[in-house]
């Protein structure tokens, strides 16, 4: 169980715990050490089935010969376009003990997409996870030369298929077998060959401006990245994480195939994106990464099945969270913990704390990690109230994921940390944006020379976009985007991203993009949560008959205007939003307004909307 006030159970270590200077080598030396142990775990047809070192070993060792057999070459490049599945991984893994590179392709990207991301990374062979993947490279293949093979996870549905230039993953194991075989030596030797300064994976940027970029990754980079992670935060072989965010995204990537495939911690596969919760109070974490949207939905969770409670269970609810929050202010304060208010802890923890936190499935977590976007500091005190430390990350695809991480010893919610061990951090003298340095940051832009010059100072410090400060403590906070600051028509500098935090903490409110540059007054654009704004509907009999006409009800209206007055209340006057419009369209993935971690694309936003923007202003 977490003590909140005790966390030097989660010191980072700075010892190498499994060796190899490339990730091809350290995955084998890992099979090799490790091999009876259990690394991944999925659920299939409601079972969970796991596998050993040993057994990924050998998908990956078929895998590998089967691309050597159709003539996958080192430097080759393959793409995986599929979910995060276990077969992602061990593909991966694959494409790199070949001396391939590796590039991962969001599941929702439509089929011109796949297109541009495989013609500009000279993609030979494409991983396609089930039948709708294959419709998308079936629909652009003829406009891709270079393409060799397709090859398909999952073939059902797809048994009739007859297409020399589709192969299904268990037919090229089978290759592989039978090439291994004639060539036992090959894949020890490809792997040997491999050197740290070598291109390792590709990661395409989500292209909220313009084309999406492909971030280049050398192994020596990666495995120096994956080894500083330990120095943050510690794992070990005893740990249970989740995989669940997109692969081809650097945060899992490293945060979850890479940092457990060095740590030896077992990586479990959620079913799909909308199991998510299930999948959680299933498995129980004990290390528990994720970004914002994920912990603001569970907290929302909690709070929409406490309104549902009796009045006893709220009342002892609102005594446990009270007590909680008395320990974690004097934690975050650096106070000592008196013995009484620990025995208050702990009848706090039976009473209710415990159940909550069963209730989302963090009741075995050492600690929870958050990071690809702003969180609200409350939200993070939220979680530290219920005796769960969150651990707020920085960073971004160019530097190879964390480059700042909250320290378990000293938290400050609103805070990213100081810059890890293992890279510089510096706020530029004149514009305070946050710049990088390290072997941690990447190769440069694939095919984009000077993009990649621009991205740098003259003096070799990499270009974040991000504006913050930094106390005296050495921890930094982000203040802003460069592109995202609003100077109001007044000559207010205006945050947009603290206001929107606080929107977000609502259970009503998913999203916010605050508008006001050179404009008279704040407005916003809200996405609402439409689980909780349909179950406020439903127990205020407000009729609906589409998710249009939610959000045009005047009840709902009404219920998000009480949301902005509250938050309003903790901004002067200036920082105050005035009006707001409900994005009426129920937006997925899929949709152009959203990147692919669930984000709404701010220029794009403004643009699509203007319309009803520029109605907030009038008269």
């Amino acid at each position: 169980m977490s003590n909140l006030w005790d966390l030097s159970h989660i010191e980072p270590r700075t010892d190498v715990v499994l060796a190899g200077d490339t990730l091809a080598a350290m995955f084998w030396n890992a099979v090799a050490e490790r091999g009876p142990r259990v690394w991944l775990r999925e659920k299939d047809l409601g079972i969970w089935r796991s596998w050993t070192w040993n057994q990924v070993g050998e998908a990956v060792r078929e895998i590998a010969g089967g691309l050597m057999s159709l003539g996958f070459a080192p430097g080759d490049t393959a793409s995986i376009l599929s979910n995060t599945v276990v077969e992602w991984v061990l593909a991966d893994l694959a494409v790199l003990s070949c001396g391939g590179v590796a590039n991962g392709i969001y599941p929702t990207d439509a089929a011109s997409q796949v297109h541009y991301l495989s013609e500009d990374s000279r993609t030979r062979v494409l991983f396609v996870e089930d039948d709708e993947q294959l419709d998308k490279a079936l629909e652009v293949r003829e406009r891709l030369p270079l393409l060799a093979k397709i090859v398909v996870f999952d073939m059902e549905g797809l048994r009739e298929l007859q297409d020399e230039g589709v192969i299904s993953l268990a037919a090229l194991r089978e290759l592989g077998r039978a090439y291994n075989q004639a060539h036992p030596d090959e894949l020890r030797h490809r792997v040997a060959a491999v050197r740290p300064q070598d291109l390792a994976i590709l990661v395409y940027t989500s292209g909220t401006t313009g084309k999406p970029k492909g971030a280049m990754h050398t192994h020596g980079g990666l495995v120096y990245t994956t080894r500083g992670y330990n120095t943050l935060i510690a794992r070990s072989e005893q740990d249970e994480c989740m995989a669940f965010l997109p692969l081809c995204h650097i945060a899992e990537r490293m945060g979850g195939e890479y940092f457990a495939l060095y740590t030896g911690a077992r990586l479990n596969f959620v079913e799909n994106p909308d199991t998510v919760p299930e999948n959680v109070r299933e498995i129980a974490p004990t290390v528990f990464v994720a970004v914002p949207r994920v912990w603001e939905k569970f907290y929302s969770g909690v709070m929409i099945a406490l309104k549902e409670s009796t009045r006893l269970q709220q009342a002892a609810y609102a005594w446990a969270i009270g007590v909680g929050r008395q320990i974690a202010e004097r934690v975050l304060a650096g106070q000592p913990v008196s013995g009484s208010l620990k025995a208050r802890f702990r009848l706090a923890r039976w009473l209710a704390l415990d159940n909550v936190r069963k209730l989302i499935g963090i009741h075995r977590a050492r600690y929870l990690v958050t990071g690809a976007a702003p969180i609200s500091p409350e939200l993070v005190k939220w979680y530290l109230s219920l005796g769960v430390p969150m651990l707020e990350v920085w960073g971004m695809t160019e530097t190879c994921g964390a480059s700042t991480g909250v320290l378990p010893s000293r938290i400050k919610p609103g805070s990213i940390g100081p810059a890890a061990s293992y890279n510089q951090v510096r706020l530029d003298p004149v514009t305070d944006e946050i710049q990088v340095k390290g072997p941690n940051v990447f190769a440069g832009y694939l095919n984009l020379p000077e993009k990649t010059s621009e991205t740098f100072t003259d003096d070799g410090w990499l270009r974040t976009g991000d504006v913050g400060k930094v106390d005296e403590e050495g921890f930094y906070r982000i203040t802003d985007r460069m592109k995202d600051i609003i100077i109001t028509a007044g000559g207010k500098n205006v945050t947009p991203s603290e206001i929107e935090n606080e929107l977000k903490f609502s259970p009503y409110i998913t999203d916010a993009v605050v508008i006001g540059d050179a404009r008279p007054y704040l407005t916003v654009i809200i996405m609402i949560d439409q689980e909780n704004v349909e179950k406020y509907a439903q127990d205020h009999d407000v009729p609906f008959s589409n998710y249009a006409s939610l959000t045009r009800a005047a009840e709902v209206q009404a219920l998000i205007q009480g949301v902005i007055d509250e938050v309003n209340k903790k901004f002067a006057r200036v920082e105050q939003i005035k009006k707001f419009f409900l994005l009426d369209t129920q937006l997925t993935a899929e949709d152009e307004e959203l990147t692919p971690t669930m984000k709404l694309k701010r220029k794009l936003v403004q643009t699509k909307y203007a319309e009803q923007i520029e109605a907030m202003y009038r008269g």
